[in-house]
């Protein structure tokens, strides 16, 4: 139950705090008279006249507070929601290419704390469709676009770095998604592209492929991955154990983001850059392009009220009435 004046109900606190004032200062005023003798009432107590004169008070008090009651407009509302949404398809690219093995993502390597993010992103989408392409030196679909995440999520947790061979083909990755997409009837088909290298493999130019996205209505986001300046890249070597990849003059490999080539893609089909250099930017950034995505969903709200003012009114009058008309006729005080 809700009440449509609920400021009324304040008026209760003053009517209870004059009752009890009026109660009190009756109990001392009361009426007597002087008799020669008490014997007469020697076996009398206080009449029912008397007893019900005391409830007079109180009467007034339920009275009055009823009709207090009745202005705040007690109410029962019964609301019914039919809400309307619209999906979005998303293809999610991912870099398996070896740099992705870089730690600067602690306690993990870059690959795992992808993998835990996505795999989180997935707890926020509903009836959205997602699927999963995962590249290097070339790109496969891991997984097509579907609205089973259980099954997504077996496909996410069986990928790993050595499963195509070494590279970066962001191009190629692209075209994928696109291939995926370009069917879709959503109205919004997005491509979420995550990597920390720079196109360096394939058959296609990244660029190329964010021309073909944007002329079938596919919006592309692209994260790059990876702290500032780069990171070391961890080598395990059969005999002498984990090292790091060096260049010919001995200096450490580190990886590089082709930062200008990510935003030319995104621009281009108009969507965003962003850099993540922890996981939970990272986190951050998959929950954004998500909100930035969303179709507005429509709402239509019905209600239907069921009105609980006269159940107070109708007392408080009939308690006030009887009242006035006790205190004036059977219940009168005479002075």
């Amino acid at each position: 139950m809700t009440f449509e004046h609920p400021l009324f109900l304040l008026a209760l606190i003053p009517l209870l705090a004059l009752t009890v004032w009026t109660y009190r200062a009756g109990l001392r005023r009361r009426p007597g008279a002087r008799y020669p003798a008490l014997s007469p009432f020697a076996r009398g107590g206080a009449t029912t006249l008397v007893r019900l004169r005391a409830t007079l008070p109180f009467m007034r008090f339920l009275g009055a507070a009823a009709l207090i009651v009745a202005l705040a407009r007690p109410q029962i509302v019964e609301r019914e929601e039919e809400i309307r949404t619209e999906g979005i398809d998303i293809m999610l690219a991912l870099d398996i290419s070896g740099s992705m093995k870089a730690e600067d993502f602690k306690p993990e390597n870059r690959l795992n704390v992808a993998k835990q993010v996505v795999d989180e992103f997935l707890g926020l989408v509903t009836n959205d469709r997602i699927g999963l392409v995962v590249f290097a030196g070339q790109a496969f679909t891991q997984c097509p676009l579907t609205l089973d995440y259980d099954v997504l999520r077996t496909m996410l947790a069986r990928v790993e770095i050595g499963m195509i061979e070494d590279g970066t083909a962001i191009g190629t990755a692209l075209a994928n998604c696109v291939n995926r997409l370009k069917d879709s009837e959503a109205k919004s088909k997005v491509a979420i592209l995550l990597t920390d290298g720079e196109n360096n493999a394939g058959k296609i130019d990244p660029v190329t492929a964010s021309k073909v996205a944007k002329a079938l209505g596919v919006r592309v986001y692209t994260i790059g991955v990876g702290k500032e300046g780069g990171a070391p890249i961890p080598v395990d070597h059969p005999v002498f154990g984990k090292s790091y990849a060096r260049n010919p003059d001995g200096s450490l490999v580190l990886t590089k983001i082709d930062e200008k080539s990510l935003r030319e893609i995104a621009s281009t089909t108009g969507g965003e850059y962003f850099r993540a250099t922890d996981a939970e930017a990272l986190k951050k950034i998959y929950e954004q392009i998500l909100n930035l995505e969303r179709t507005k969903f429509q709402v239509k709200q019905f209600e239907k009220v069921q009105e609980l003012y006269r159940w107070a009114a109708v007392p408080g009058v009939l308690l006030l009435v009887l009242e006035m008309l006790l205190a004036h006729t059977r219940l009168r005080v005479l002075p």
